[in-house]
């Protein structure tokens, strides 16, 4: 069974609605035992609130392996909406129409994700966790204030086609750690000249670990009363 104290490496299908640090919480609760000296608890990656899908975390000594774990490259499974936009570049905040918004015919739809495949800097966005002179961009965009964020070269592998039915547009996106699929949805909205905005997002892989492989929270429930449960009966037997 799991030896939390020792390092486990966790894969979990994250709701949406859920903070990663809110996932985090939740392992952490379930796995301490009272009286006993607390168990690390950390993620190798954290996903939007709004989006859902693969998260790793790890346990006790095995979050030693979290930064190396981050460093891979991730897997998605994205839905753009095109012909809108909103502060936040998905729909936590208010959507705005695009006014006079032309709808891109497929053709040119494939050479815009050709042209935004490989290195590119990308411009974090303005409500994310980014720190700016120590405090997180997303609080100071809440209050109002005006943020600079500063580009940062991020790779993508591939961008898949899967679906294009104006306004909404699916794709499957590889790229390198600290891409922000937020930024991609504006920025291909804005060369396009249709304006986009992210409006759902599946993590499917973090480097050779893959959604299919992760379990609901409700699971873990289950497994770590099933566990507690073998325990006790084991105990019972000894003379």
């Amino acid at each position: 069974m799991w030896q939390f104290r020792e390092g486990e490496v966790l894969l979990f299908h994250k709701p949406p609605k859920m903070s990663s640090f809110g996932l985090v919480k939740f392992v952490r609760k379930r796995i301490q035992e009272p009286g006993t000296p607390k168990i690390k608890v950390g993620h190798a990656g954290t996903l939007d609130p709004l989006a859902e899908g693969l998260m790793v975390i790890c346990t006790g000594k095995a979050t030693r392996k979290a930064m190396e774990l981050t460093a891979q490259d991730k897997q998605y499974r994205a839905t753009f909406s095109l012909g809108q936009t909103s502060p936040s570049d998905d729909l936590e905040t208010e959507p705005e129409p695009v006014a006079h918004a032309v709808p891109p015919n497929e053709t040119r739809l494939r050479e815009a994700l050709e042209h935004f495949t490989g290195v590119q800097m990308q411009v974090p966005p303005v409500f994310s966790a980014k720190k700016i002179d120590g405090k997180r961009a997303f609080k100071l965009a809440r209050k109002g204030q005006h943020v600079e964020m500063r580009p940062a070269p991020v790779e993508l592998y591939a961008l898949e086609l899967l679906r294009y039915e104006w306004p909404e547009l699916e794709l499957h996106i590889h790229c390198s750690k600290g891409t922000y699929i937020r930024s991609l949805a504006r920025d291909l909205g804005e060369y396009l000249g249709c304006g986009a905005l992210m409006s759902g997002l599946l993590r499917t892989a973090v480097g050779q670990f893959k959604l299919q492989e992760a379990m609901t929270m409700e699971a873990f429930k289950e497994a770590l009363g099933q566990a507690e449960s073998k325990a006790k009966t084991e105990g019972k037997k000894e003379p």
